[in-house]
């Protein structure tokens, strides 16, 4: 008896060991039959991985949680151990941890190697300068070049100046030895949350300063012919055929310099869902590689000996794998071409080892060699854009129901005309329904009928515009191109029209506020979870793309925007119009503010504002918001105010702007936002009825390109104000 109870406790553990590990291997056993189930899609996973490592690195703020993240990552890769490495499970968490974890170390590595000098303040100077690129930006919008000082040597390693068409040679190609006199800054960080940072693509493309030239840019020496500079020739040669947009257009399908596109046509690209065809990307390159294919093996085929005797497949890819890398060079080598061109090149490597020629893995593979060479693109919209586009068409295209409907088969012409044209169609609402996610996000816009727009567009591009432009370059060798030229003319007039058309249809363009980050995260995530599985268990990826769109869609406009330097303020009126401080706003910032706010019209003077009172140097709005009265007060000029009135107006209001320093004096009850305030957060943006504020820079901060922000930020100047005698308030 006296053993039994002595045993009796050791007997109780095996049974308490089991009942509770039993549901947890039960689920280890499920998740290994499942991701057996998965095995030829886990490799797809891995750029996902990478990308994560790269996209926290830019989220979380500063060095100790990016070791923190990578260290995290080690362990996640430590449990895969654990688990096994004949286990499914675990080689998926080894994996995963270590390119999540290589994802933040090549981000941190490339953003300091391409650390130089950034310009801490305004200042003029007068340098010489080699040109690296020339970009003719139409008309009514000048030239924008791109220079190395050679001269000065305090200027940071390159600067982009923009000039007056007439103040720059225009014979001007890249390479040349130039003598400017500029008004140089540091580059600007976003003007209010969720605007364009361009400080941030400044740091990764090595550009220290931005500024406008005074005067003329002066030639100092001419350098020979070089590739960069055939681009700039042919550019001109292009628009000296065809004017206008129409020429704009042939120019960039050919150089990929679009500049002479008018800001009209372009925004009517825009809308109508055609503006992939302004820039060298995957449907450009493409048409270049097959046409260099279909030429070379139709020659090679007419010698017998050849077609009998030499592998014409082979020999053909490898010359449209030439063209590709050629036509790559000639467009400039942006980095959305050259990873045009490095998925063209996978596509025949496929080709040629008798591969099928596009699947998920080939676009893994590429996104996997673009963001180990430029880890920077995951966050900039050409990447997103891009692969999210094939991404949807090649996981459409490997879907059985849809390959079922439209493949081909024994029947009539007009069978299999619709079957193409519907492909076309599913194709195009596919692709519209990925893109318009990420448009939202970073452009706050996106085309609704970009689908039908490009069941035109694409075919009349790749099949007669193209091919015509070519045929007129090559003609025009010999002084025959004209013909070639006015039937392109007449061809990109077409796809002017169906834009012109398509943007113009009411409800042709949807608009939201700054979609949060959170939300956007949700749609990505639950988009790749849908497209990249193929159980049934991928459709739990629609619960987290419903919640990210219900959030982005429900997302309320901000009741009052700031830019960074307090001068512009638009705020949103009861009726839900905004209205802009300053009436001598420019284009730039008009269509900035409108376009972060989800606004699609044009911005109101404020003195048109229901509750608004001005003068030439403040004014005062009052809005009703949130269950309460806001009354906001903001300077516009660089007068002197009244001192006491101005007091006591400070303390009556809820909100004080200024692009100045505030007195001491000057508290009003809610927020005071003047140069001090705008130096720490940048432009903000307000929601009453919240009460919350949301800031460009935020707390702890320690990204490269802020921290050069600082810097310049430290040593403002002073402001001069003009003394007006009196100066008058509201």
């Amino acid at each position: 008896m006296a053993e039994t109870t002595a045993r009796a406790p050791s007997m109780g553990i095996p049974r308490l060991q089991t009942s509770i590990l039993t549901p947890a291997r039960r689920m280890m056993s499920g998740l290994e039959f499942w991701l057996d189930r998965e095995r030829d899609q886990l490799p797809l996973w891995l750029p996902v991985a990478l990308g994560s490592g790269i996209a926290t690195w830019f989220w979380l703020p500063a060095p100790s949680f990016w070791i923190a993240f990578m260290t995290s990552m080690l362990g996640v890769s430590l449990v895969g151990l654990v688990v096994g490495l004949r286990r499914r499970l675990g080689m998926a968490l080894i994996w995963t941890g270590l390119a999540a974890m290589l994802g933040t170390t090549l981000i941190w590595y490339r953003a300091e190697s391409v650390a130089g000098t950034v310009l801490t303040r305004p200042q003029m100077a007068q340098f010489e300068a080699r040109v690296i690129r020339i970009e003719q930006r139409g008309s009514d919008k000048g030239i924008r070049l791109l220079l190395a000082p050679i001269s000065v040597v305090a200027l940071p390693g390159q600067v982009r100046i923009s000039a007056k068409p007439d103040g720059v040679l225009s014979d001007l190609v890249t390479g040349e030895r130039v003598n400017v006199r500029a008004r140089l800054m540091p580059p600007a960080r976003a003007m209010v949350p969720g605007a364009y940072d361009f400080a941030r693509n400044a740091w990764f493309q090595r550009i220290g300063a931005t500024g406008k030239a005074i005067g003329k840019v002066e030639r100092v020496d001419v350098v020979p012919l070089r590739n960069s500079a055939l681009r700039d020739r042919l550019s001109t040669h292009i628009a000296a055929q065809l004017d206008g947009s129409v020429g704009g257009i042939a120019t960039a399908l050919v150089t990929g310099d679009r500049g002479a596109i008018t800001v009209a046509d372009e925004e009517a690209m825009r809308d109508s869902g055609l503006a992939h065809l302004l820039s060298i990307s995957g449907l450009h390159i493409s048409a270049v590689v097959a046409a260099a294919m279909f030429v070379a093996l139709r020659l090679m085929a007419l010698s017998q000996t050849l077609a009998l005797r030499w592998p014409l497949v082979t020999i053909s890819a490898a010359i449209g794998a030439v063209a590709g890398i050629g036509y790559t060079l000639l467009t400039g080598s942006e980095v959305p071409t050259v990873r045009s061109c490095i998925a063209a090149i996978l596509v025949l490597i496929g080709l040629i080892l008798g591969r099928e020629a596009i699947t998920l893995r080939l676009v893994a593979t590429g996104a996997l060699i673009v963001l180990v060479l430029w880890p920077e693109s995951l966050v900039g919209p050409s990447f997103q854009l891009s692969f999210a586009a094939i991404t949807s068409i090649v996981a459409l295209h490997e879907n059985r129901r849809f390959r079922l409907l439209v493949e081909r088969r024994e029947e009539g012409w007009g069978m299999r005309f619709s079957r193409g044209l519907l492909s076309l169609l599913l194709t195009g609402i596919v692709v519209e329904v990925a893109l318009a996610p990420i448009a939202l996000f970073h452009f706050h816009k996106a085309g609704l009928y970009g689908a039908l727009a490009n069941i035109v567009a694409i075919p009349l591009t790749t099949f007669v515009i193209m091919p015509i432009e070519a045929l007129a370059l090559l003609f025009d060798a010999v002084g025959m191109g004209a013909p070639f030229w006015w039937l392109a003319g007449q061809a990109l007039a077409v796809l002017l029209w169906v834009a012109r058309i398509v943007a113009a249809v009411p409800g042709s363009v949807a608009m939201l506020p700054t979609v949060p980050v959170a939300a956007f995260t949700a749609i990505l995530g639950g988009s790749l979870w849908v497209l990249l599985w193929r159980t049934r268990l991928r459709w739990i990826g629609v619960v987290p793309l419903i919640v990210g769109g219900f959030a982005a869609i429900m997302t309320s406009p901000p009741d009052l925007l700031v830019t960074g330097d307090g001068r512009h303020m638009a705020v949103r009126g009861p009726d839900g119009r905004y209205a802009i401080l300053r009436p001598r706003a420019g284009d730039y910032v008009r269509d900035m503010l409108a376009e972060t706010s989800g606004y699609g019209d044009e911005l109101d003077e404020i003195e048109s504002m229901r509750g608004a009172r001005c003068s030439d140097d403040a004014c005062t709005v009052v809005v009703e918001k949130g269950g309460r009265t806001w009354r906001i007060v903001a300077t516009r000029s660089r007068h002197i105010l009244p001192w006491g009135p101005f007091i006591k107006l400070c303390r009556e209001a809820d909100i004080v702007l200024s692009d100045r320093t505030l007195p001491k004096g000057c508290i009003p009850r809610w927020l005071k936002a003047d140069r001090r305030l705008f130096a720490q957060t940048g432009g903000i943006s307000v929601s009453f009825s919240a009460g919350k504020i949301a800031t460009v820079n935020e707390k702890g901060d320690q990204h490269p390109w802020v921290l050069a922000a600082q810097n310049s930020e430290s040593t403002p100047q002073r402001a001069q104000y003009r003394r007006k005698s009196p100066a008058s308030l509201p």
